[in-house]
């Protein structure tokens, strides 16, 4: 990232001295001929809480008990985006995904592993990710990725006639909400799911009265990256700034 970057010692009273690190260098998760580096929050800090808001302003994410954001030497191609809930306003296709969807209840539930999201994430994982050293998660794997053990997290859970069909992981801040991870009923690929878990994002973020849905990472050029585009308007962080992205064809 660029070195103008504000510092996190800016992040709040009494973090002056949060550290950072660099991870050694490994493959890229997106592009199989690339490497890949991280910068990292120290995981061990108790103010991680306390930063963490600041954090994903400046384009860090979560996974598990981890806050970091991409720092490769020769690439900077993962932006982090979100959706200013406010002025968010659906297309043909969501809104079409979202009337298929009536049928679909949604409700906000306590971030925790159950035999049923469990069984559910291991379908998604072993359908999406085969072979892609996610496919054995179990449940150790479950709590550490997903569950994390400082951050304030919810699960918002999609059920079709009482049975569990999507769960989106989601952290809430003080003025916003993050979208950690989505997983859902790979047979049921045809209804959207994902594209519905987001709508239901951000349909939860304004009832809250948060500014923003944070997406995560886009990459441009990136096919499984552009659903995000298709969030209008969306803004990413180019380092410095939070800008608006151009639209894609509606």
């Amino acid at each position: 990232m660029p070195s103008a970057t504000p510092p996190i010692a800016d992040a709040g009273p009494d973090a002056g001295d949060l550290r950072l690190f660099h991870t050694a260098v490994h493959p890229c998760g997106y592009w199989a001929e690339r490497e890949a580096r991280d910068l990292v929050l120290d995981p061990h800090d108790p103010r991680l809480g306390q930063v963490y808001p600041q954090a994903l302003r400046w384009g860090f994410r979560r996974s598990g008990d981890i806050v970091y954001r991409p720092h490769c030497a020769t690439c900077r191609a993962c932006m982090s985006v979100r959706i200013p809930v406010d002025a968010f306003a659906p297309n043909r296709s969501q809104r079409r995904t979202a009337a298929r969807n009536l049928d679909i209840e949604s409700r906000v539930v306590a971030a925790e592993r159950s035999d049923e999201r469990l069984a559910l994430y291991r379908r998604y994982l072993a359908a999406r990710h085969p072979a892609g050293g996610m496919d054995d998660h179990g449940a150790s794997e479950f709590d550490q990725f997903l569950i994390g053990t400082w951050n304030d997290g919810r699960l918002l859970e999609l059920r079709l006639h009482g049975q569990l069909v999507a769960v989106a992981v989601t952290d809430l801040v003080d003025d916003a909400l993050s979208a950690v991870y989505t997983f859902y009923e790979p047979e049921l690929v045809s209804r959207g799911l994902g594209t519905l878990a987001i709508l239901r994002q951000i349909a939860w973020a304004r009832r809250e009265g948060r500014r923003h849905l944070y997406l995560g990472y886009w990459i441009d050029g990136h096919r499984k990256m552009t659903y995000k585009r298709n969030f209008q308007p969306l803004e990413g962080f180019d380092g410095l700034l939070w800008r608006a992205l151009p639209e894609l064809a509606r």
